[in-house]
């Protein structure tokens, strides 16, 4: 019995796709001592693997060789291996189309390779971020398409993925200690589904459905990206009233019940916040129903590149200088502190914004060493003195730990401070220029 296996460690695990969050549930599992197979179509990604080297900052190369040696991960572009494994979860990317709305074909792909290789007595369980109705409506008819029936032949779940890029270092949060909210097709899909990440996450929470499982995660992103608009907004109108932002945020803040504090920033960044709404918008059409605070919310966070565009042209203003022309230094580029994840960064869309106006734009990253992001191909410069005073602005967009923020007030002519940064630096403040 399937269960069985789990509660004792013989299940054999495979996970597909090894980005930041199929690499992390795979070690996690490896860690409790499960025999786990990693899938993934690009082929550089599984060499590296193979050789011990990990591409995700919360997964150190430390963990992953003695994982190899003892037989307990072993990455693959072999799908045929599928046929082996007892549970299969599906971790590959769920991005938006070039008109906003769901693109499904790394899931569709996923879900098509299982149902090549599909055994009965297996667990499928979907992890991608996705609208609600997805497990059933995709991947259901997909795996029954062979012939084998949900709930006599094979299980299907969905399970929400909670993993935080960075967290490790810094909150401490990770794939084991992090609720884990399951959701299955039928009852008894569910089962199988809780005893499998009950032996690696120390609180596991079943839901009804898999249609709940896939709304709660929804939910839990509009409720943040809404929050983060509020705070943006709010940003925009302080600034025009003269008040700073970040000492109306830091008095709120001191209530002790009723407020949660958000802080404004250049943009949204990462996969969830400016994708993970737009799903629940694409679905709740389906149902004759507009979706008002989630799509303005989205407006408000699509514009606060073009307003970082806006604050460099005033900064530069005051020094008689215009944009176009200009040396701008754009200090981080990833979309959040300490981690080397570009995905959907703002910084992409103000070096756009910046270079239409003429800038010369150039960056520093000490997680990113290099920047290929459609026509860009910029390899990053060594924060020093004379990078920054051989700038004519300076914009902080990702406020990385290992920037040196008294360093870079002494040197740089003019800073534009997106994170507060700067806030405990008392000397040079007359440069500074905050969102």
């Amino acid at each position: 019995m399937l269960i069985d296996k789990i509660k004792s460690k013989h299940a054999k695990i495979g996970i597909i796709g090894l980005g930041y969050v199929g690499l992390p549930i795979a070690v996690a599992f490896a860690d409790k001592g499960f025999r786990v197979t990693g899938f993934d179509i690009v082929k550089e990604k599984v060499a590296q693997l193979k050789r011990g080297e990990s591409y995700i900052g919360d997964v150190g190369g430390e963990r992953l060789l003695p994982l190899s040696a003892a037989g307990r991960f072993q990455p693959t572009t072999d799908f045929s291996a599928l046929v082996a494994q007892d549970i299969i979860i599906i971790a590959v990317p769920t991005p938006l189309n070039q008109t906003r709305d769901p693109d499904l074909t790394a899931v569709r792909a996923a879900t098509g390779q299982v149902a090549k290789y599909l055994q009965k007595g297996q667990l499928i369980i979907l992890e991608s971020t996705t609208y609600p109705g997805t497990t059933e409506e995709i991947l259901q008819p997909i795996l029954e398409a062979g012939g084998l029936k949900l709930g006599e032949d094979f299980h299907l779940a969905f399970s929400p993925e909670r993993i935080d890029p960075g967290s490790n270092n810094s909150k401490g949060w990770n794939f084991g200690n992090t609720p884990k909210v399951v959701g299955g097709v039928t009852p008894k899909c569910l089962e199988p589904a809780v005893a499998l990440y009950s032996q690696v996450v120390e609180k596991v929470v079943p839901v009804s459905s898999a249609r709940v499982a896939e709304m709660s995660k929804l939910f839990e992103n509009v409720f943040r990206v809404v929050n983060v608009a509020l705070v943006n907004e709010m940003s925009l109108l302080c600034n025009r009233m003269g008040l700073n932002v970040w000492e109306v945020l830091e008095a709120a803040g001191t209530k002790p019940y009723g407020f949660m504090k958000f802080t404004p920033g250049p943009g949204v960044g990462g996969h969830c916040i400016p994708v993970d709404p737009f799903y629940l918008t694409w679905k709740a059409r389906e149902y004759e129903f507009n979706t008002r605070f989630i799509e303005l919310a989205g407006e408000i966070n699509l514009q606060m590149p073009r307003y970082v565009r806006e604050l460099t042209i005033q900064a530069l203003n005051r020094h008689r200088k215009s944009l176009n022309g200009s040396k701008v230094l754009l200090l981080g580029v990833a979309y959040k502190k300490d981690v080397a994840d570009l995905r959907e960064s703002p910084a992409i869309k103000i070096i756009e914004l910046l270079e239409q106006d003429g800038a010369e734009i150039s960056y520093c990253d000490p997680h990113l060493p290099g920047l290929q992001e459609g026509k860009h191909n910029l390899k990053a410069v060594e924060l020093t003195p004379e990078a920054l005073s051989g700038s004519d602005c300076v914009i902080i967009v990702t406020d990385h730990s290992a920037f040196d923020y008294e360093l870079i007030v002494k040197y740089a002519p003019l800073i534009v401070d997106t994170r507060n940064a700067l806030a405990a630096v008392r000397e040079g403040r007359e440069k500074i220029i905050l969102l």
